[in-house]
C-alpha cells in the first residue's frame, strides 16, 4: 500500500517540504534507506545519514535545519516530535495490515461456542466448546483455543498459540507464536517410595487487558485459584511464569525471565533478562531487576537490583570492584607472606 508525502503530512498533521506527490510503500532505518522507502530522524546522532540516505521521505522535528544539502530524492515531513510520530505510523500501518474477518478452511468451532463480529480465523484453529470469543479477534493458522475459553475484543493469537481450557483474556491483548497459556504447573508430590506423583492442577489463568506476550513463552494455571497477569502487562519472549504467580499493572519482563510458583510481582516493575525470582516471595511495586539477577527472597521496598542474590546496585558495584582486586589483594599477601618468614628466620 502506498502513501504519498502529502497524506502522511495529513495522519500526523506534520508540514512538507519537497515534492508533495512523492510516495513509498515500505519503511526503512535512514540509513539503510531506499527509494520508496519512509524512513525517520530524531537522534541527532544520527544526522549525518540524511545526507546520503536513498529514502524518498524522511519524519524530521520542526526545528531541523540541515547543515548540508539533502539528497535532490529526499522530501521532508516536518513535526513537532519525530519519533513518537513515527511509531504512531507504525501503529496505522500495523492496523492496515490487520487481517479482516474471514473463517479459513479447514477449521473448526464448536457448536456450543460463540463468537463475536468481525472473527478471522485461520486455516487449522481451533475453537473448543463453550469458549466465548469476542469482537475483531485475530487467530492466526494453528491456533488451538480449549473449552470454557474467554477471549476478550480486539484480541490477536499469532500462529502455534495455544489456549487451555477455562483460561480468560481480557481486552486488546497480543500473544505471539508458541506461546502456552494454562498448561499444567509443575505440581509433583513425592511418597515413601521417592516417587513423584502428579498433583492436578484445576485453577486456570486470568490475563487481563491490554496485555502482549512474546513468542515462546509458558503461562502454566493455578493448582487452585488463578494465576494472575494484571493489566497492560508486556512479557518478552522465552518467559515462564509458574502457577499461582501474580503480576502486577505495567510490569515488563525481558527475554528468558523465570518466576517460580506463588511469587507475587508488584506494579510497575522491570526485570531484565535472564533473571530469576524464587516462589512464594512479594516483589514491592516499582523494583528494578539488573539482567541475570536472581531474588531469592521478598522485596519489601522498591530498589534496583542485581547480582545473584540481588542486593541494591550500589552495593553490587562496589562489591564487584573488591571482587576484581582479589588477584592482586592475594598477591600481596602472598607477598607479606614470604616477608614474615624471612623476618621470621632472620630473628632465629
Amino acid at each position: 500500500m502506498e502513501f504519498s508525502a502529502e497524506q502522511i503530512a495529513g495522519i500526523l498533521k506534520g508540514e512538507v517540504v519537497g515534492n508533495p506527490n512523492v510516495s513509498v510503500s515500505g519503511l526503512s532505518k535512514i540509513e539503510e534507506g531506499t527509494t520508496g522507502t519512509l524512513s525517520f530522524l530524531s537522534n541527532p546522532k544520527y544526522e549525518e545519514y540524511i545526507y546520503s540516505t536513498g529514502a524518498s521521505i524522511c519524519i524530521v522535528n520542526t526545528n531541523f535545519n540541515p547543515s548540508k544539502p539533502l539528497p535532490e530524492t529526499l522530501t521532508l515531513v516536518k513535526v513537532e516530535d519525530a519519533y513518537s510520530c513515527f511509531a504512531q505510523l507504525l501503529e496505522f500501518y500495523d492496523q492496515m495490515r490487520k487481517k479482516q474477518p474471514k473463517i479459513e478452511s479447514p477449521s473448526f468451532i464448536a457448536e456450543s461456542a460463540t463468537v463475536g463480529e468481525g472473527l478471522y480465523l485461520g486455516a487449522f484453529g481451533y475453537i473448543g466448546e463453550n469458549a466465548k470469543i469476542g469482537n475483531n479477534v485475530v487467530i492466526f493458522p494453528h491456533v488451538y483455543i480449549g473449552e470454557s475459553v474467554t477471549i476478550g475484543d480486539n484480541c490477536i493469537l499469532h500462529p502455534g498459540a495455544t489456549v487451555y481450557a477455562e483460561c480468560i483474556l481480557g481486552s486488546n491483548c497480543i500473544i505471539h507464536a508458541g506461546t502456552i497459556i494454562g498448561a499444567d504447573g509443575f505440581g509433583f508430590a513425592p511418597n515413601e517410595h521417592g516417587e513423584y506423583k502428579k498433583i492436578p492442577q484445576i485453577g486456570n489463568v486470568v490475563i487481563e487487558d491490554d496485555v502482549e506476550i512474546g513468542s515462546n513463552c509458558t503461562i502454566d494455571r493455578a493448582t487452585m485459584g488463578s494465576t494472575i497477569i494484571r493489566k497492560g502487562v508486556k512479557l518478552d519472549n522465552l518467559v515462564q511464569i509458574a502457577h499461582n504467580v501474580e503480576i502486577g499493572k505495567n510490569t515488563v519482563m525481558a527475554a528468558q525471565v523465570g518466576v517460580a510458583g506463588s511469587a507475587k510481582i508488584g506494579n510497575n516493575v522491570m526485570v531484565g533478562g535472564q533473571a530469576g525470582i524464587s516462589g512464594h516471595l512479594h516483589i514491592a511495586d516499582g523494583t528494578k531487576i539488573v539482567a541475570q539477577s536472581g531474588i531469592p527472597s521478598t522485596v519489601r521496598k522498591a530498589d534496583t537490583l542485581m547480582g545473584s542474590p540481588g542486593i541494591p546496585i550500589e552495593d553490587f558495584k562496589k562489591s564487584y570492584f573488591g571482587f576484581r582486586k582479589l588477584p592482586f589483594i592475594l598477591n600481596k599477601i602472598q607477598e607479606l607472606d614470604k616477608k614474615i618468614k624471612e623476618l621470621t628466620k632472620v630473628q632465629s
